[in-house]
């Protein structure tokens, strides 16, 4: 669905340029999207490094594991289906924590970890468990405490101030976090309801 849009769109825009009688600004456009996306792609790099620096250093001064400790509570009120000691819920945990900390990249590796040892517990594998669905939602609207990555694009962008959205962020990602354990519990409540009823 999306492919066939973005085909649409690039399609419209051809046929719109070559009628006005200027094919040109579109390959002008598509050579200096290519040129600005590798210049930011470049920029970064250095920026991710520093922020996976600054997430091993505060693995390794103990700020991870703290937040793992603190956040060891909610999730046990989220996934009690998930044993205690299970490898899953450790991996559920640094994923959120990576998430929290603004660093989608370095969370992307735990949630798959996550995500296969929530399916070595699933005794329906072609179907989600209410674990996977809650640990999806949580990923997909986990709030971000530092948005670091945007905060290195509005940086690599020329942004006089690139960190004046964390408040907003902050705000939004907390709604939306609310918003998505909300929608799951209601969700899974009406899907028990129509399996059971």
């Amino acid at each position: 669905m999306i492919n066939g849009i973005w085909l649409l769109m690039i399609l419209m825009g051809i046929l719109l340029a070559g009628w006005q009688g200027k094919p040109e600004v579109v390959t002008q456009a598509a050579f200096q999207a290519a040129q600005a996306a590798v210049v930011y792609s470049l920029e970064l790099i250095g920026v991710m490094s520093f922020w996976l620096g600054m997430m091993k250093i505060a693995e390794e001064a103990g700020l991870v594991n703290a937040l793992v400790k603190l956040l060891k509570p909610l999730t046990r009120l989220l996934f009690p289906s998930v044993p205690a000691g299970h490898p899953a819920m450790g991996s559920i945990l640094m994923n959120l924590s990576a998430n929290i900390l603004g660093l989608g990249n370095a969370a992307t590796p735990f949630g798959l970890k996550a995500m296969q040892e929530l399916q070595d517990l699933n005794g329906t594998k072609d179907t989600a468990t209410d674990a996977m669905c809650t640990f999806l939602a949580l990923n997909t609207a986990c709030i971000t405490l530092m948005p670091t990555m945007i905060i290195g694009i509005r940086l690599s962008a020329g942004s006089a101030d690139p960190t004046e959205i964390v408040g907003t962020t902050l705000f939004a990602t907390a709604l939306g976090m609310g918003m998505a354990v909300t929608a799951d519990n209601i969700l899974r409540r009406i899907y028990r309801g129509r399996k059971y009823g």
